[in-house]
């Protein structure tokens, strides 16, 4: 009888990592498992820092010892015992590249499959004539030759050059040539002897003459007249000649073995010819990296939203100047260039016209040309400097490539334009993509891959990405899922993914199409841990496990394990429990708050009355990317959500133009608002802007929470005022991570180590000199009720409102009231002294948002925020929410560019963007109030 197979769990017992409390548990592999709670609860202390920590751990223990030595020592994660755990990938939200010649192509490998694809079915064709490029070989010549009949001479040109006629005749005649042919035979030797006869006829070697058919064997005779070819290609340095005679007519028709057409010898393309990180393919002027030093575009048109005719060109304004501008209007109906369009809305051909000129005007870059030669004249030096920024390249205009690859194509498509292409055309054009014969056989393959690869792109909901899109501009959330990407494409089985919340900035619907591309990992045999908040991936889990109850010290166990249904019927069994007593519904719990909300026994707070609003602001014509010349209104004093697919155009309307705009009104500094044609409505009723993204909070690695809130100058303060300290000279300095003096000299403050690695990932070690405590053990000597400074950096928010709250200097409580609102935004849980480095884009942004919220910054501020429900669990959504209400009944206005349905149920007002992503999107389809929204057969299945 056959046993039945025993199924394979990781076995982790005795965990202690951060807040975890000695958890232990059984996570089944080859399955899709989610590990919720809310923020701070322990998630990721369980699967980063215990379960792939100890992954990576093990691998460098798998090393050589010469390859160890340069490892140090790998920290064991504070557990007990793990068993059963794969080889570790984990895939975070990071963006993991500053390399500015990483993109979207480099890191999918599917430029790789793009290189080989144009090295081996590319065509090359002349930019002179358009024909195509072709070098002819021996067996070229030999098909030609035996379809021949009657007499046939294979010729090589002479090279009949003046001074050495003489003597070449005779190297030839030594080497054991008789023959030239001049319209017919001759001997070397008659032409000796008249070489003047000869001097104006177009002379060529006899290499060798046939019978055509062959009269011998066949075989024997094909090899001769290989031969006989080759020795041509080779005296004639790459051209041949061959004359077939047939009843005294002559055909003739030459031959070349040289890579060249129209008088231009071409490059045959190679693999290294279309690659930017090689000199051989990178474009000479930039180096491959698509941008320089140059005349910047923004700079010299300012407002795209301008016509030429409207003085959209900067530099051609003015009275003397503007002579320029009148020649190209005077001129412009000769060429049909429309001087009354916005330059926004030029096509990419009337644009590079305007720059590159003609005969009838001069371009932009000519004019410039001219600035640069007269710039030793203090106002034109002036003038190039003002209009000088980093810009495209003007010789390879971005593409980081020579010159040379754009005459190399595919179905009439240079690997430019490839590379230029919406993810989604993309895979249009290759799925249409019809070779025959040999070359269908060559690319059949690498085909194959490149598809697979762009159907997870699109399936993960980046179909508006390009391949040439840098890696380092990808947001979090865009940069893991091109990661998934990357793995799925890899095919490694029997591994552990561990995902850091994939769904961060994608809309609804696309969510569904992330589950199924994250279910085709675990489908190839691996085991798929994902740290998630979404409701629709975790209902898809195969295994749950809820970290909790709460965050920090009230967090770190495991209140629920098992299968989603096991958990919604254990909810429907508490619901019926709390029926029979109906008295203390309210309380009534799983004890797994993700299980609560998923199950009904919690709902999101849902205000009685909708916001109405009067007064509002309206951005007229937005143009920046991919937005259609849109109006957008937002109102004054409520909560607005932008929200749209990804690509559609939020970030291009509120990041790129909302914010510059009102910045650069309020503050008259900036960066440059992206193309709009107006910004109006009632502006006096705002008093300042303040955008709120996801950025590290800081500088430095060295940046906490307290020290950007300012509150940790208090606790400097507190500790320099100890007797300890005063007896030995310790002032505020020395409690400073910043300043030499009381930091550890050998982490100088960091209170750890990274060893930088060339073949894996940085390895973060703590510091040996202070083990992790950042400062001096004299400085650690100084204590504030039997706490010193690092005990104080080491407590939870939580815990250090109730010690500073408890003393009676009012110092200390000015601390616990400054921390408190950390606290009201859902951020107990974190340390005082936590880097900003481990700090996710959420926990930042709402840092940022409790420093606004603990002091009175001014009145009518519009706040901006970037998706900040990044992070958050239910629980600790609806104490973003309540922070949001805060702000508003302070009379401020927020505006929130987001996907999370119960944000979007809970505005005001909605800006839906699309219908899609990329050239399909950048459209307004919807404006109005959530109930309105919800009746739209896109968004009903959301928000009902």
């Amino acid at each position: 009888m056959a046993k039945e197979k025993k199924e394979a769990y990781i076995s982790i017992e005795g965990a202690r990592v951060n807040n975890l409390k000695n958890i232990s548990l059984r996570i089944p592999r080859n399955k899709l498992v989610v590990i919720s709670g809310i923020s701070g609860s322990g998630k990721s202390s369980l699967a980063f820092e215990t379960l792939f920590a100890e992954g990576q751990r093990r691998f460098a223990e798998s090393l050589s010892s010469f390859a160890r030595q340069f490892l140090g020592r790998m920290t064991k994660p504070a557990v007990d015992k793990i068993e059963g755990i794969p080889p570790a990938i984990a895939i975070e939200q990071k963006v993991n590249t500053r390399n500015p010649r990483s993109t979207v192509g480099t890191n999918t490998e599917i430029y790789d499959y793009l290189r080989l694809l144009y090295t081996k079915i590319g065509r090359t064709y002349s930019p002179v004539s358009g024909r195509e490029v072709k070098r002819e070989r021996v067996a070229d010549v030999v098909n030609y030759i035996v379809r021949q009949q009657g007499t046939l001479y294979i010729l090589a040109p002479f090279g009949w050059e003046k001074g050495d006629r003489i003597e070449k005749l005779l190297s030839l005649k030594d080497a054991g040539y008789g023959r030239l042919y001049a319209g017919q035979l001759v001997r070397i030797d008659q032409v000796l002897q008249d070489i003047e006869k000869y001097k104006d006829e177009e002379v060529y070697l006899l290499i060798d003459r046939f019978m055509m058919p062959p009269q011998t064997e066949e075989e024997d005779e094909i090899t001769r007249i290989q031969d006989s070819v080759q020795t041509a290609f080779n005296q004639g340095h790459g051209h041949a000649r061959i004359v077939s005679i047939l009843e005294d007519k002559a055909s003739v028709r030459d031959f070349s073995n040289i890579f060249e057409a129209d008088g231009l010898v071409f490059e045959e393309p190679t693999e290294l010819m279309f690659s930017y990180n090689n000199p051989l393919g990178a474009c000479p002027v930039c180096g491959g990296y698509g941008n320089m030093v140059g005349i910047d575009e923004a700079l010299v048109i300012p407002n795209p939203s301008l016509s030429v005719y409207e003085g959209a060109v900067a530099c051609w304004r003015g009275e003397i100047m503007g002579s320029y501008l009148k020649e190209l209007i005077m001129n412009a109906s000769k060429f049909d260039f429309p001087i009354h369009r916005p330059y926004a809305q030029l096509t990419q051909k009337q644009k590079d016209l305007l720059w590159e000129g003609n005969q009838y005007f001069t371009g932009i870059n000519s004019f410039f040309d001219m600035v640069e030669d007269m710039k030793y004249k203090i106002q034109y030096k002036y003038m190039l400097a003002r209009y000088s920024g980093k810009t495209v390249c003007r010789s390879c205009h971005g593409s980081r490539l020579r010159k040379e690859t754009g005459y190399v194509k595919i179905n009439g498509k240079t690997i430019t334009d490839l590379m230029n292409m919406s993810i989604t055309d993309l895979s249009l054009f290759f799925n249409n993509l019809h070779l025959a014969g040999y070359e269908q056989k060559v690319a059949e393959r690498g085909i194959r891959e490149i598809i697979s690869r762009l159907h997870y792109i699109q399936a993960v909901g980046l179909g508006y990405l390009t391949l040439n899109r840098p890696s380092n501009t990808l947001s979090g959330g865009e940069s893991q899922r091109i990661n998934l990407v990357s793995s799925l494409g890899s095919s490694l089985v029997g591994s552990l993914y561990i995902l850091d919340e994939p769904s961060i900035g994608l809309h609804p619907r696309d969510t569904e199409r992330l589950i199924s591309v994250i279910k085709q990992l675990r489908e190839l045999g691996n085991t798929v841990i994902i740290v998630e908040h979404d409701s629709e991936i975790i209902s898809s889990a195969d295994h749950l496990i809820d970290i909790g109850p709460y965050a920090g010290i009230h967090g770190g166990e495991v209140v629920y394990e098992g299968s989603i249904r096991d958990g919604l019927k254990k909810c429907r069994e508490t619901e019926e429990r709390c029926a029979q007593n109906a008295p203390v519904r309210e309380v009534c719990t799983t004890g797994s708050l993700t299980l609560d909300y998923l199950g009904g026994i919690k709902t999101m707070p849902v205000r009685e009355q909708q916001r109405t609003w009067k007064h509002s602001i309206k951005l007229e014509g937005c143009m920046e990317h991919n937005l259609k010349g849109i109006t957008a209104e937002f109102p004054l004093g409520v909560l607005t959500v932008v929200t749209g697919v990804s690509g559609s155009g939020k970030s291009s309307l509120v990041g790129d133009t909302l914010y510059p705009a009102l910045n650069k009104h309020f503050n008259q500094f900036g960066g440059k608002p992206g193309a709009y044609k107006e910004l109006t409505g009632e502006l006096a009723k705002i008093g300042s802007v303040e955008y709120v993204d996801q950025n590290p909070i800081g500088k430095s690695s060295r940046s906490n929470p307290v020290t950007y809130l300012k509150i940790y100058d208090d606790i400097r303060k507190l500790f320099s005022e100890q007797p300890y300290a005063k007896l030995n000279g310790y002032g505020h300095s020395h409690f400073s991570f910043n300043i030499d003096g009381g930091r550890c000299p050998q982490c100088l403050g960091d209170g750890y180590i990274t060893i930088p690695m060339q073949f894996m990932a940085d390895v973060t070690m703590v510091c040996e000199e202070c083990g992790g405590k950042r400062f001096k053990p004299d400085i650690l000597e100084v204590k504030y009720h039997d706490k010193n400074i690092n005990d104080v950096l080491n407590m939870s928010v939580e815990e250090a409102i109730v010690f500073f709250g408890s003393q009676k200097e009012n110092v200390a409580k000015r601390v616990a009231e400054k921390l408190k609102v950390l606290d009201d935004v859902g951020l107990g849980y974190v340390q005082l002294g936590q880097s900003s480095s481990s700090l996710s884009g959420g926990e930042s942004q709402r840092i940022k948002l409790a420093q606004f919220l603990s002091k009175d910054g001014g009145k009518n501020i519009l706040f901006i925020f970037d998706e900040p429900t990044t992070g958050l669990h239910f629980h600790d959504i609806s104490k973003l929410l309540r922070a949001f209400n805060s702000l508003i009944e302070r009379a401020h206005t927020i505006v929130v560019v987001e996907h999370n349905t119960d944000v979007i149920k809970s505005a005001d007002w909605i800006i839906d963007l699309g219908p899609d992503g990329g050239e399909n999107g950048g459209e307004i389809v919807f404006t109005g109030t959530p109930a309105e929204l919800a009746k739209d057969k896109r968004w009903s299945r959301y928000l009902t």
